[in-house]
């Protein structure tokens, strides 16, 4: 009978359950009970009794079968013997269920217990790559192997022959849509294998040419034109850059807050979360912030730049920086705000800015080791901050718990600079920069001395950082603050710096007359928005003196001022009017985000990719342009200025990266063959690039 069948089964200590789930009744004693649904399994569903009186004689205190509908599988526990594998058979057959095999092999049993293992560890592990950071940086480096491997350097070299040489009329292919924040030179994915000395791999770390895909980056999903200036101060659109990491962490601060389909920015920082203004009304207890005699500013390790961009309405011109770090987009929110920004790290290297820029450094919470490396930061901050120009720190060290040594350290290190202690108002110390080297003395506990007459103080592209003090003697010139003009008087005197280019002066006064004539000319006859609420962010590739940018001062924009670094280095006097900019090279990506200038402007952009005085191409037009769009929002302007040789050939160019450009006739009042394009950057996504 299927009772000794049952007992034979017991006696060899095997039990087995049948599984099945529509739905599945357990028979426990008398009492059947649904295993996937609230209600009883219906009387029914019992099976025959097994010796006429209980269902279950032998195992009062133990289930053994789960009955349904049909047969789906069967699990042993423990794992029974061949023999009593082929008793279950045999009841199965008397319950009339004789479709199933005769025999089973008990080690498919052991592959289904080794296959379940495996499935509830891949489990384990996809919960642990999804939240930790590991696995963030696993995925990162995986999709970067899969971009880099559809980049075979033949293949980008004779892509951009074919559409130099006008051969290939089809446009350049979109990105795929993982790299809509992509920037090639501050790739996590490529740097995060370097070394941490000094933040190292924070700094630029350029891939060649030929291994970076030739593709356009696309825009993110329900991107949008962005919010006009000055209401972008306050809010930006969420799905332009729908990151929420810092709203989470930054949120109770007052740095930004999801609300909606925006960001909204309350205008705090992490030392300021009352916000802003009120911070800047107290630092102007000490610092004469509204006179006019300070002009340019620099904001170390920003955040989304809430304090230079409430700063701008005290008349100064703040330039914020911070590197790609655990926050990954703080300078996307700081440029899509209208706020000027770039991406930078203070690591290795010298910040990409000539000796005695700016009249005012600030950090707040910066979290610049200052004295670190026997104070090389330190001393890079004194480098770019003009002699008679304030220093700000806000935040730790200053006065901070359980930090008196790094504290005691920061005030040695200006103390032996000769520097006058402002005030020091909680967390916040205020310093001002003497005039003059006698003050450094010969013996200090930092090793602090001179640098030697050799070392260029303006150097700054790719310079290691140097463990000297810049002498203000070797800048010749006067540049210190209250020697130089106030704002705005400084903007169109020629500084004295500028004697320093042969017939500076001259070239200065020259520059000025030229760029207002030509600005006129763009807004007038080429229909440019420039003055207009569509523009905000702007960058002159090549700008020399800053004439462009002088031109536009009236207007409700900025300028990043960018001198190639191969160049007569000619952004000192860019700094000395009261401008900002950057050096750079042209053959190499710029430190930005995708999406950040509204207009894009560039006189002689043959001469950026040719080396100077041989003539030769150092890199390719075409990967410039590719760059120019990666950086240059949807419905943005291009306005390119050169020879007609030199603009037919970026016509072809701007076909097949998407944009609808136009040839015009230079101005009547300036000399020479010039030609001008002026291109739209067409508002596309990645379903209709792919049509």
């Amino acid at each position: 009978s299927i009772g000794q069948i049952l007992k034979r089964i017991r006696d060899q200590e095997g039990l087995y359950l049948y599984v099945d789930l529509s739905p599945t009744c357990i028979l426990s004693h008398r009492t059947p009970i649904s295993l996937f649904h609230s209600t009883p399994c219906l009387p029914s569903r019992r099976p025959p009794s097994l010796d006429g009186a209980s269902p279950f004689p032998f195992f009062p205190s133990h289930p053994e079968l789960i009955f349904g509908n049909s047969v789906s599988s069967f699990v042993y526990k423990p794992a029974i013997r061949p023999a009593a594998a082929s008793l279950h058979t045999a009841i199965l057959r008397r319950m009339g269920h004789l479709n199933l095999p005769s025999k089973r092999n008990p080690k498919q049993w052991k592959l289904l217990d080794l296959v379940t293992a495996a499935f509830f560890g891949l489990i384990v592990l996809f919960l642990f790559l999804v939240f930790t950071p590991l696995g963030d940086s696993l995925a990162a480096s995986g999709r970067n192997a899969l971009v880099l491997s559809s980049s075979d350097p033949r293949q980008h070299h004779r892509l951009v022959e074919l559409i130099e040489a006008g051969q290939h009329p089809q446009p350049i292919e979109a990105c795929s849509a993982e790299e809509v924040d992509h920037m090639p030179c501050e790739d996590p994915r490529r740097n995060s294998q370097l070394s941490r000395e000094m933040n190292f791999y924070r700094e630029r770390q350029c891939p060649a040419p030929d291994e970076t895909p030739l593709c356009l980056i696309p825009s993110p999903n329900g991107y949008r034109v962005p919010v006009r200036w000055p209401d972008s101060l306050h809010k930006i659109w969420h799905a332009n850059m729908p990151h929420n990491k810092i709203a989470e962490r930054k949120g109770h601060q007052g740095w930004m807050k999801e609300d909606g389909e925006y960001f909204i920015f309350p205008g705090g920082g992490t030392m300021f979360p009352e916000g802003a203004i009120p911070y800047i009304e107290k630092l102007a207890q000490y610092i004469p912030i509204r006179n006019g005699g300070l002009r340019t500013a620099l904001d170390m390790g920003c955040g989304v730049a809430s304090w230079g961009g409430y700063l701008m309405k005290e008349g100064l011109l703040p330039l914020s920086f911070a590197p790609r770090d655990s926050h990954k987009s703080q300078i996307q929110f700081a440029l899509e705000r209208g706020i000027p920004a770039f991406v930078a790290m203070l690591g290795t290297r010298r910040l990409p800015f000539p000796a005695f820029s700016f009249d005012l450094v600030h950090c707040s919470r910066c979290l610049i080791p200052f004295t670190a490396y026997n104070a090389t930061y330190f001393i890079e901050v004194d480098r770019l901050l003009r002699p008679g120009g304030y220093l700000v720190i806000s935040g730790p060290p200053v006065q901070w718990a359980k930090q008196d040594k790094e504290w005691a350290d920061l005030q040695g290190v200006a103390r032996a600079l000769c520097y006058e202690l402002i005030a020091v108002d909680g967390n916040t110390v205020i310093w001002k920069k003497p005039s003059g080297d006698s003050c450094l003395p010969s013996q200090n506990e930092f090793g602090l001395h001179l640098c030697d007459k050799s070392i260029d103080p303006s150097s700054a592209w790719y310079f290691k950082l140097e463990k000297c003090v810049t002498p203000q003697s070797s800048v010749k010139g006067k540049y210190a603050v209250g020697m130089i003009p106030t704002w705005p008087d400084r903007l169109n005197k020629a500084p004295t710096r500028a004697a320093l280019v042969k017939s500076g002066i001259d070239l200065f006064e020259a520059d000025t007359r030229r760029w207002a004539r030509r600005v006129g000319y763009y807004k007038n006859s080429l229909n440019v928005k420039l003055g207009t609420p569509a523009v905000r962010n702007v960058m002159d590739m090549n700008a020399f003196f800053g004439g462009f940018a002088a031109a536009l001062a009236s207007d409700p924009v900025w300028v990043m001022n960018v001198v190639p670094a191969r160049k007569p280095t000619t952004l000192d006097v860019i700094f000395d009017r009261g401008l900002i900019g950057v050096y750079h090279d042209w053959c190499e990506p710029f430190s930005t985000y995708p999406r950040t200038y509204d207009l894009i402007h560039v006189s002689g952009i043959e001469s950026l990719v040719k080396a100077p005085g041989s003539g030769k191409n150092r890199c390719s037009l075409v990967d410039l342009m590719v760059e120019m769009d990666r950086i240059l929002r949807p419905e943005g302007t291009v306005v390119i200025r050169d020879s007609p040789e030199a603009i037919e050939r970026v016509a072809r160019i701007a076909n097949v990266v998407r944009w609808t450009a136009t040839m015009h006739e230079k101005e009547d009042e300036s000399h020479g063959s010039q030609k001008i394009l002026v291109a739209t950057k067409n508002f596309w996504t990645l379903a209709s690039a792919s049509n």
